[in-house]
């Protein structure tokens, strides 16, 4: 004797599953036969987007680069008007 656990909602959300599946499976089909029939094109996209993407990342790293510099030019300057409010002391230990 079987025992059936599974309610309605959930045979509907199975279908929906398998249908969403079948769907982009056949979406992957058709931009693979696309790719084969068309691959001078999606080179050239390809080669765009990749061309894009390091342009920003490049671009990205020159910022960096200079505000790290900028940056370091401030924080290495000790002109005593940049830092008025640092005072210098020395702490002596009453062990020695």
């Amino acid at each position: 004797m079987g025992f059936r656990f599974h309610i309605r909602a959930v045979s509907q959300l199975s279908k929906t599953v398998a249908a969403a599946i079948f769907i982009i499976g056949l979406g992957l089909i058709g931009f693979g036969f696309m790719i084969y029939l068309l691959p001078e094109l999606f080179a050239t996209l390809a080669a765009i987007v990749f061309f894009f993407a390091g342009g920003c990342c490049t671009i990205t790293a020159i910022k960096i680069l200079f505000t790290h510099r900028r940056l370091y030019k401030t924080d290495s300057d000790y002109s005593p008007t940049h830092r008025k409010n640092i005072q210098s002391y020395t702490v002596h230990r009453d062990d020695e």
